[in-house]
């Protein structure tokens, strides 16, 4: 596992312009974030869509202590309809965060605890004999909500973490020949804990690339961590989401209509082709066996214009695609095993071939 954060909160320090500062404030969770265009001219008045997604953040942080980038990018993930991979190691609050996100977004959450006797039929549901109709029906699984906490996703074995592969794709689980649809919005909000700890199973590269993003939930720091402990002395329960005030802010209709806002966010073609070049400098990078595959150029994109609409901008900038290339791009390539016992690491890579790919101006 990679010790580096997720990257669209290294970029404020990294880069400069206002697309930093408008970082800065949706990080701070500002309720007045409003966007720079070009030259100066202020957007006007605060979209409520964005407006109440920013206080999504404030919601949870009565929960969860310092982890409001991850908070960030799995609203990133909500906001393109795509998957979320949350690595870290056991009791840095995973799971506390996507249920406290969920009750924020007054979505529905179900959890499934992925073990290795868990079969397919377990997350997907399953043909069940009536006794009193002498016919089978179909008994939903746990994927029939709006975000599936997939928990441990890796100490499963492939044949069970497979079962995702069409509800992640298609929105749909197909049983007995019948496609039964999702409801919407889904997301699958995988957590799983480093490859190098016991009892774990690699996901196989094509289920690791249906995963918008892939976020990496740190330690805390010592202020955070007595901050986790002081709440705890004060008979916080993670169990009881309502009596540490977390409420919902937002809902289905204000994604609905977020969603629609990310849709029109512009991007010039010199952002188009230096997406492409980061990209197509993954498949050439010696440390690399597996480089990023046109659908990563795409998850690229989406978020890109996701992070510049909850940064308050109409347009996306060379600073957007590099704070989201981090996440979005590490679990989309492969180190050649050489790169491995020489202690390389993917995000060392990347950071390089951002470094050299020339940006536009």
């Amino acid at each position: 596992m990679s010790n580096q954060p997720n990257n669209y909160t290294d970029s404020t320090n990294q880069y400069s312009g206002g697309a930093a500062h408008q970082v800065n404030q949706a990080h701070a969770g500002d309720p007045h974030v409003h966007g720079t265009q070009q030259g100066g001219h202020r957007s006007g008045t605060e979209d409520p869509a964005r407006q109440s997604l920013l206080n999504v953040r404030n919601e949870v942080g009565k929960a969860v202590v310092g982890q409001d980038p991850t908070v960030t990018g799995v609203l990133i993930a909500l906001l393109c309809g795509g998957h979320v991979l949350l690595e870290g190691v056991p009791g840095v609050a995973k799971t506390l965060l996507v249920r406290a996100l969920s009750t924020a977004l007054s979505l529905e959450t179900k959890r499934v605890q992925f073990t290795p006797d868990l079969m397919p039929g377990d997350v997907t549901g399953s043909l069940v004999y009536d006794s009193h109709s002498s016919e089978f029906t179909f008994r939903e699984g746990p994927v029939f909500t709006n975000i599936l906490l997939a928990d441990e996703i890796n100490r499963t074995p492939p044949k069970t973490q497979a079962s995702l592969l069409e509800a992640m794709e298609e929105r749909q689980v197909s049983v007995d020949g019948v496609s039964r649809p999702l409801p919407a919005p889904f997301i699958v909000a995988a957590t799983q804990n480093p490859v190098e700890y016991e009892g774990t199973y690699p996901l196989p590269e094509a289920q690791l690339d249906r995963f918008l993003l892939k976020l990496t939930m740190p330690l805390p720091g010592r202020a955070e961590e007595i901050e986790v402990i002081r709440r705890h002395a004060g008979g916080f329960d993670p169990r009881d989401l309502a009596a540490a005030g977390v409420r919902a802010v937002a809902g289905a209709v204000e994604l609905s209509n977020a969603r629609v806002a990310v849709a029109q966010v512009a991007v010039a073609p010199e952002i188009l082709a230096y997406i492409v070049d980061v990209v197509r400098a993954t498949r050439s990078a010696p440390s690399f066996q597996l480089g990023v595959s046109p659908r990563g150029a795409t998850a690229l994109l989406n978020t890109s214009k996701a992070w510049a609409w909850l940064s308050g901008r109409p347009f996306v900038t060379p600073d957007d695609v590099k704070a989201l290339s981090l996440p979005c791009l590490r679990h989309r390539v492969g180190l050649r095993p050489e790169a491995q016992m020489d202690g390389i690491h993917v995000d060392d890579v990347l950071g390089s071939i951002l470094a050299s790919v020339p940006v536009p101006r």
